[in-house]
């Protein structure tokens, strides 16, 4: 039988240090980094593993892969040492996902319930154009941010798997404002307010446009949703080389066919409001595929094909 290997641990943050860490750890050669931060939480009193934090001696970057052998990191066996630090009180990743998507679900429900309510204290609108009701292209943008927000609701449940358990608590605050205040108040107070741009209720080529655009980019998402968690196996951090529809194009064609969807629903809407919130969430999803991009070439190297456009081709 092998020998146990022996760690040194020390502190990440000294001046919040881990009162109860001990000095050494002692782990079976096939520990991986979870069951080191099991073990450490064990030891100092955590009830909750995950706010255990494991960081590489060396470059100080973070253990991120929880299913890695402890054996297979390098500059931890190197040193003889792990870096820990307290990550404070954990959420659930799935748990913050629900949540955020539930917001756009509430108020793309709420506002117009409470529309005669709501718009009757604009100086800008008249009591009887409060009191008329919704038009058709306002209940085909209803029907779209609901059957959006319910599919990712759905995925989040049921398709995707998540590489890391939990995430700092304080995180969903941020995450849940950005689909809260602008994908649910602030787009749902624009489209269903009397006298804006969707207000009508004939359709246009355009609206048959941007409806075709959105079911095309929902079902294409769906499509490599449902593809990218078939390259994982259930509680498995592993990485697989995307294959499917729009990755000959782009490292994350999942982002690029949520584009094309919110497309469409700015075409019917022609509302500021949609595009404020589609632009932010670009940013973001930019970020997110250029680090998988760089992720993609350090795991596979020469088996992987490089994309020079990480979402959208020719632009990112």
């Amino acid at each position: 039988m092998a020998a146990n290997i022996t760690l040194k641990l020390s502190n990440r943050a000294p001046k919040k240090p881990i009162k109860k860490l001990p000095n050494t750890i002692e782990l079976p050669r096939d520990a991986t980094v979870e069951d080191a931060k099991v073990q450490i939480a064990r030891q100092t009193g955590f009830n909750d593993f995950n706010r255990i934090g494991l960081f590489d001696p060396i470059t100080k970057k973070t253990l991120k892969n929880r299913k890695a052998l402890i054996t297979d990191e390098a500059n931890v066996m190197s040193a003889g040492e792990l870096v820990v630090k307290d990550l404070g009180p954990q959420i659930a990743w799935r748990t913050v996902f629900v949540i955020e998507y539930f917001g756009p679900i509430l108020f793309h429900a709420l506002i117009p319930y409470l529309r005669p309510y709501i718009y009757r204290f604009q100086p800008f609108v008249y009591k009887n154009e409060v009191e008329t009701p919704m038009t058709q292209v306002q209940w085909i943008l209803f029907a779209m941010f609901q059957l959006h927000f319910l599919k990712r609701e759905f995925e989040t449940l049921f398709v995707h798997k998540f590489s890391a358990n939990t995430m700092p608590a304080f995180n969903i605050f941020r995450n849940s404002a950005f689909y809260w205040l602008l994908a649910g108040v602030l787009s749902a107070w624009h489209i269903y307010a009397p006298g804006s741009l969707t207000d009508r209720n004939e359709l246009t080529p355009l609206d048959y446009f941007g409806i075709a655009l959105f079911v095309i980019g929902e079902t294409c998402n769906w499509i490599v949703h449902q593809h990218l968690a078939s390259l994982r196996k259930p509680g498995g951090t592993e990485k697989g080389i995307p294959n499917c529809i729009g990755s000959n194009l782009v490292t994350s064609p999942n982002y690029m066919f949520e584009v094309l969807a919110w497309v469409g629903v700015i075409a019917i809407s022609r509302s500021w409001a949609v595009v404020i919130f589609i632009v932010n969430g670009i940013v973001y999803m930019r970020d997110w595929s250029r680090g998988k991009e760089k992720a993609l070439r350090a795991e596979f190297g020469d088996r992987y094909k490089k994309k020079r456009y990480t979402m959208l081709p020719g632009l990112i």
